[in-house]
């Protein structure tokens, strides 16, 4: 079957309705939430079953027709954006939460559950789960999974990574595989693993095990104002070095504490620098202990106002205020760039300090929010799109900052993903012989190169892409039959 078959052959397995041709339909897939990157797939497909899913898969690995699984479309590195020759697979209608497990600790869900809807079944049980990117109220867990999500709380709980025990996923040439299962400890390599965060460019999970988390039985939430970011990111050093192990430390700098003050009304400090929002969770004797230190160590840090919250009302008014600040930072300017930096917990506060530095240089405002107790940083860089020149001097801006994580001994990404945003920095973190050793692996799960291409590595040359065939070719030639 030839690429121009493949239209046909989804319409006799698809009805007409699940089928996006119009140029009108396929305008709202052509940029995830980055949209400095677009394009205009041939077709949007909305199956409704994991077997759909696979049939699709299989249509496309037979055509040679590239796709791109979507979510929620909440991505913020372009890892969603449609190939121009291909299919975007829409997974928001694979919804069921298949199992909640009070015994085990697991929930089995499909990929497009949204991530809140999993702690909202787990709560009757006493149970949640952990992760809790800004946008979990809409974002999906086969997205998360995709890109590896973190959010506030994965200084303590971790990434996605670790909350994913299991998959059923479907490779790119359509072959249905099994990974890991509902145990902690699997036996054999991690192969979950390496699914997780591989942005697509594997296959698609269509089946998700989740670990699920008691739910704490209580938190502690306190806020403190900072006259300088960089006293606000030494703060963080001074708690991790103490041995307390909070549930979240977030920092907001003054330019998004303006933003989401005006959106939310969280009762931030209007005259700090920066604010570091902690919070303890566990039982309640246990943070009642830890408390005394914490507010000893936010005392000793030069904070210039604390507040506690006193209620649980209060505590999501805080915690209200950090989810917004992307969406409220278009308050201040039209555009920005969201940059998904990570520098080492040490250098925290040089790494702020550098970002200031950066943004002046360049003439341009930075709004800094990020997830202070991993050093998983966000400026926000700000720019008017309108203006001759400006978006230009934005990427530029941006660039020097992952430049500047990498210097200080961080990364270019913490969970936003490589995308296409990204890719041209991976040779400046890595040596050829690692992007090596990742290109193989992309190419053993996907050697036809069409599940999410163009992601990740930047494009080779058409002398080295054609050489690069050809070697593939070769060598599944020389394959022995098992």
């Amino acid at each position: 079957m030839g690429p121009s078959e493949l239209l046909p052959a989804l319409a006799r397995l698809l009805p007409p309705t699940r089928i996006v041709t119009a140029a009108a339909g396929l305008a709202a897939f052509e940029s995830d939430g980055l949209t400095t990157f677009r394009a205009r797939p041939r077709a949007v497909v909305l199956p409704e079953t994991g077997d759909e899913v696979i049939a699709i898969v299989r249509l496309c690995a037979e055509a040679r027709v590239p796709f791109v699984a979507r979510g929620s479309g909440t991505s913020l590195s372009g890892g969603a954006v449609p190939h121009v020759d291909g299919i975007v697979i829409a997974l928001n209608r694979l919804t069921r939460i298949l199992e909640i497990d009070p015994i085990d600790r697991v929930a089995v869900v499909e990929p497009g559950v949204i991530n809140l809807d999993v702690s909202a079944a787990a709560i009757p049980l006493g149970l949640y789960y952990a992760p809790d990117p800004s946008s979990q109220a809409i974002c999906t867990i086969g997205g998360n999974v995709a890109f590896n999500s973190g959010g506030a709380h994965c200084f303590r709980h971790g990434m996605t990574l670790n909350h994913v025990l299991g998959l059923k996923a479907v490779l790119a040439d359509g072959t249905l595989i099994r990974l890991g299962g509902r145990s902690l400890d699997p036996v054999g390599p991690d192969l979950v693993g390496g699914f997780v965060g591989s942005e697509g460019r594997f296959g698609i999970a269509l089946e998700i095990t989740l670990r699920l988390l008691p739910r704490p039985a209580g938190f502690r939430t306190v806020l403190a104002a900072y006259r300088s970011l960089e006293a606000a990111g030494d703060a963080v050093s001074r708690i991790v070095r103490s041995g307390l192990l909070p549930g979240a430390m977030e920092i907001m700098d003054h330019l998004a504490i303006q933003a989401a003050e005006a959106a939310v009304h969280a009762g931030y400090p209007l005259d700090a620098a920066a604010v570091l929002l902690v919070e303890l969770e566990g039982e309640a004797a246990d943070i009642d202990a830890q408390f005394v230190d914490l507010e000893a160590l936010i005392r000793d840090s030069g904070s210039y106002n604390t507040r506690i919250a006193q209620n649980a009302a209060e505590r999501m008014a805080m915690w209200k205020g950090r989810k917004s600040a992307f969406s409220a930072v278009g308050r201040l300017s039209p555009d920005f760039i969201v940059q998904d930096g990570v520098v080492p917990r040490s250098r925290l506060g040089e790494a702020l300090v550098g970002i200031e530095a950066i943004g002046r240089r360049h003439g341009i405002r930075v709004a800094n929010v990020f997830h202070a107790g991993d050093g998983n940083l966000h400026p926000l860089i700000l720019f008017d799109g309108r203006l001759a020149g400006a978006h230009d001097r934005a990427e530029a801006c941006a660039a020097e900052i992952l430049r500047l994580c990498i210097a200080l001994g961080g990364s270019i990404t913490g969970e936003h993903g490589v995308g296409l945003e990204k890719r041209d920095f991976l040779a400046e973190q890595y040596g050829p012989a690692d992007i090596d050793c990742m290109k193989r692996l992309q190419q053993t799960m996907d050697p036809a190169d069409i599940a999410n291409p163009g992601k990740v590595f930047a494009p080779l040359p058409a002398a080295a892409a054609a050489a690069a065939a050809a070697r593939h070719r070769a060598a599944m030639s020389e394959r022995v039959p098992s």
